[in-house]
């Protein structure tokens, strides 16, 4: 469990909730103040779902399809006293969970396009740096065995170092649910790797 935890501690936290709920306000109306909280929290984001997929270009393209349904929804979008980052992890879950599914709906895998070199090049550096973090991948492919509802509880609480509390609000799950979800996922996990060596 220890390597679990050796990776808390990533997670950017933002401003304060008075001046978050004041930008969120402001990008109801305002590209430019939207702008802001997509400043604020890309990072957060891209890296939770770096860390559930493990593979950047995906990771990228479901960090745009949340900002996009962020901007998209901000209008729906209402204030319960707890950080905007929430909202942006329950709308990553979704993207995260539908990725999931389209791939165990694919037969075939399209082949990229071999003449965007730079693309390429761009893509082998990102895969490189990945490449060096060998017991992140290690931990990541255990993880990745579990049932999604495991990631998620497991993801969110040593990689993301959010309590229980924050847990519920992202999931809409009660707090008894999430603290069943974490045990069991963790035991599940430990089962698995136990079992790898």
């Amino acid at each position: 469990m220890q390597l679990l935890i050796s990776f808390a501690g990533c997670i950017i936290k933002g401003m304060n909730l008075d001046q978050e709920k004041d930008l969120v306000d402001r990008a109801k109306n305002s590209s430019e103040a939207f702008g802001e909280l997509y400043n604020v929290y890309y990072d957060q984001i891209f890296g939770y779902a770096l860390r559930r997929i493990a593979d950047i270009d995906v990771a990228k393209d479901i960090t745009s399809e949340v900002f996009f349904k962020a901007l998209k929804n901000i209008g729906e979008f209402q204030w319960r006293g707890v950080s905007y980052s929430h909202w942006l992890y329950r709308i990553a879950n979704r993207e995260i969970l539908d990725h999931y599914n389209k791939r165990k709906r694919e037969t075939s895998y399209e082949v990229a396009d071999a003449d965007n070199t730079a693309l390429q090049e761009e893509l082998i550096a990102a895969q490189n740096e990945i490449n060096k973090h060998d017991e992140y991948l290690d931990l990541q492919s255990y993880i990745s065995k579990l049932p999604p509802k495991y990631q998620e509880v497991i993801t969110l609480k040593y990689f993301e170092d959010l309590s229980i509390a924050e847990i519920t609000q992202i999931l809409q799950k009660p707090e008894g649910t999430v603290k069943s979800l974490l045990h069991r996922g963790v035991e599940q996990l430990r089962k698995i790797m136990e079992s790898q060596g």
